[in-house]
């Protein structure tokens, strides 16, 4: 048992904070999403993402994620040298939210833009 109640997620020594903290990172559901198929290597994983994340974040995102225990880094004996990242079982298991998350967003990204749009045309807040 964690000592923690329901209440306590957002108690800045909780685990469960540390965890959503992680998850709530920019790039963080991006990585793991780009990684939901198998290994992939640092340069395919920028191919995949897309534009905005620069190599330098990529790198950082991927270290974080990895002291984390949610993927695996794995370099082959190889000239020149091969890196692949892969989930760990770990990683996997946040697969399915990240699926949630993103049909949610592909059915209500417009009305969150509709909402900005009238909210900017109202003069803000």
């Amino acid at each position: 048992m964690s000592g923690y109640g329901p209440g306590d997620l957002f108690l800045a020594d909780c685990p469960g904070r540390m965890a959503v903290e992680l998850i709530a990172d920019k790039w963080t559901v991006v990585v793991l999403y780009g990684l939901s198929e198998g290994p992939v290597r640092h340069g395919d994983l920028i191919e995949l993402i897309g534009g905005g994340i620069s190599r330098k974040m990529l790198t950082q995102t991927l270290r974080r994620l990895q002291a984390h225990g949610l993927i695996h880094r794995h370099a082959y004996a190889e000239a020149p040298p091969r890196v692949e990242y892969e989930l760990t079982p770990l990683g996997v298991t946040l697969i399915d939210p990240i699926h949630t998350l993103t049909e949610w967003a592909r059915a209500n990204g417009e009305a969150v833009l509709d909402a900005l749009d009238a909210d900017a045309g109202a003069g803000g807040a």
